[in-house]
């Protein structure tokens, strides 16, 4: 008989509803969504009508995620809630008498010192599982490039670049990601992702950080509350790693003319792989063959049930989590992306964001030790 977990959404935005999808395509592994929580009534709303359509059992609804947590209907807590909101919600959940295993979308907190202070409260729960929504590692194109790097077909690697070229922020509840003492900035709020994936083809950790970006095209002629945005739409980051190789990204938001959103670069001493989405292909050569030697192929994931608005990867970063959920009672589940993935990429973006306000390299033990 199939384990049934029992899952509560904190935050049902778009992002939150999103999870409710990937959950309903998770039923005959167990899953069970039975409880939301959002202070936001429309958001409320529209959660209970998509249940409803998804022919979920009956959902409890609450305001707040103390009233959650304090139902003992959950087992598994989603935190997709704001990112300013993350720090307080993720320590009550820690801090709760009784243990919810935890998947808190991205990023982590909006700074470093919350960051910090929610891996130092985990650490006192060791039977709480706490895994960081950062999915990209499990889009089909992406996932099989890791994979090529991490086979050792291109040898040693020395340069990652990753371009996002895409849309702009979307529209938010209250329009809350359109500034950065909500968000933690772009470099934070998006491009953790993209940090994420570099520390994953390097295979190293970052070291120090140079960055040039701003706000060049998009939000300039919104105002909220007598305030003008400041979310950055554009920006070059490099990021130099322990074990001397470097990575570079390319973002741009105001890229809606591109074929794909995300191409990803990796080269290493005796080859080169590259990905590209939402085309989903990858192409790897070596030195060696030279051009004519490039393969390209396309990526493919059998398993996702549902693509939804990231390719397939949150449903396979919910199936993940699931199984390590069950594990855990035999000590042998752990979570894919742990909270000290999610405090680097925090602390390679809020590397970037000081970098371009100040002009200068920022080390990443400046920013640790600081913030």
């Amino acid at each position: 008989m199939e384990t049934v977990v029992r899952y509560g959404i904190v935050g049902v935005g778009m992002m939150g509803r999103e999870h409710m999808v990937n959950l309903s395509y998770l039923r005959s592994e167990g899953a069970v969504l039975t409880s939301v929580a959002d202070p936001h009534p429309p958001s409320l709303n529209l959660a209970v009508d998509l249940s409803l359509s998804l022919q979920f059992p009956p959902l409890q609804v609450f305001k707040g995620h103390r009233e959650l947590l304090d139902s003992g209907l959950c087992d598994v807590v989603v935190v997709s809630s704001p990112n300013m909101t993350h720090f307080e919600i993720l320590m009550d959940i820690i801090k709760h008498p009784r243990p919810h295993h935890v998947l808190v979308e991205k990023p982590l907190c909006t700074t470093v010192q919350d960051c910090k202070k929610v891996v130092k409260a985990a650490a006192k729960r060791p039977e709480i599982l706490v895994q960081v929504g950062l999915e990209y590692r499990y889009m089909p194109p992406v996932a099989k490039l890791i994979e090529i790097v991490q086979s050792g077909t291109i040898g040693q690697i020395k340069m990652v670049s990753i371009r996002e070229h895409r849309f702009p922020f979307l529209v938010k509840v209250n329009n809350w990601n359109r500034f950065n003492a909500n968000t933690g900035g772009t470099l934070v709020e998006k491009c953790c992702h993209f940090f994420d994936l570099m520390r994953l083809f390097t295979a190293a950790n970052p070291v120090r950080v140079m960055a040039s970006g701003s706000i060049d095209v998009n939000h300039k002629d919104e105002i909220y509350d007598g305030k003008v945005p400041d979310i950055i739409d554009n920006a070059y980051v490099i990021v130099e790693f322990n074990n001397g190789s470097r990575g570079m990204l390319d973002l741009c938001m105001f890229a809606e003319g591109s074929k794909n959103e995300q191409e990803i670069s990796v080269v290493g001493d005796t080859g080169k792989g590259e990905a590209f989405v939402p085309e989903s292909i990858v192409r790897v050569g070596s030195r060696s063959d030279g051009r004519p030697g490039v393969r390209t192929f396309e990526a493919q994931d059998k398993r996702i049930k549902y693509e939804g608005l990231h390719h397939g990867s949150s449903y396979l970063e919910h199936l993940d989590f699931l199984a390590a959920v069950k594990a855990q009672s035999s000590s042998d589940g752990s979570p894919a992306v742990d909270l000290n993935d999610g405090l680097l990429s925090v602390a390679i973006g809020v590397a970037g964001q000081l970098s371009i306000k100040e002009g200068r390299f920022v080390t990443i033990d400046e920013v640790l030790s600081a913030y």
